[in-house]
């Protein structure tokens, strides 16, 4: 009996078409799995809009804006600030960044501030909502309206309904001693209208022209009044 080993290529070819026959089936059983795992599964809901089901229809929403009721009929899906300025003519809100960044929407909700871009209309039905049409007195200006005057806290004036309308709950929440991130003391219920408080109170509201000086000197002119 010989002890010689057979030639190389006596087996060769059958290996290799073994294992060429291994890597394909094993490719052609990875992308059935990949095409079965993205199938639906069987017996799974439609979606809504697959199975045709009718969208929402707009309910009827009654707002109270600046001390007036008004009735808007509207989608569920309508910003506060889409509803003051598409539906109830309130344009002096202004749209600025859309996602609650800049403050250019702000507005007061039941005397606390709002960014109007971050919240449904459908959500304030019964709230007192006030606009920066509603902070004047009739036909007078209000003191920190006059003080933004008096003290070119604007330039281009896009940010300042949201500013004024910030600066009137930032006031009002020094008035009530309500601690800031500024506040040496948090326990303390008695707030100093000083520049650094105001400023940490205002800082929700952008300017983009950089008149942030003149408008803390407004707040502050305003707030010893």
């Amino acid at each position: 009996m010989s002890n010689e080993l057979p030639p190389d290529d006596a087996s060769g070819p059958g290996l290799d078409d073994a294992l060429a026959v291994s890597r394909r089936g094993f490719l052609q059983s990875a992308v059935a799995a990949a095409a079965v795992a993205h199938l639906p599964h069987a017996g799974a809901a439609e979606s809504p809009a697959a199975a045709g089901a009718p969208p929402v229809p707009p309910r009827p929403v009654q707002l109270d804006i600046n001390g007036k009721r008004h009735a808007l009929t509207l989608e569920l899906r309508v910003s506060l600030l889409d509803a003051l300025r598409e539906y109830a003519g309130m344009t002096g809100t202004k749209k600025g960044c859309d996602r609650g960044q800049c403050g250019a929407c702000t507005v007061l909700v039941n005397g606390r501030r709002v960014n109007a871009c971050l919240t449904l209309a459908v959500m304030h039905e019964g709230d007192q909502i006030t606009t920066i049409e509603g902070i004047a007195q009739g036909e007078q200006l209000a003191p920190i309206q006059a003080a933004f005057l008096e003290h070119d806290a604007f330039q281009c004036g896009y940010c300042t309904p949201g500013q004024i309308c910030s600066a009137v709950a930032c006031m009002d929440e020094m008035r009530a001693g309500t601690a800031s991130a500024a506040s040496p003391d948090v326990r303390m219920k008695v707030v100093r209208f000083g520049d650094e408080e105001i400023r940490e109170r205002m800082s929700g509201n952008l300017c983009r022209c950089g008149a942030y000086n003149n408008i803390v000197a407004a707040v502050r002119a305003t707030a010893k009044v």
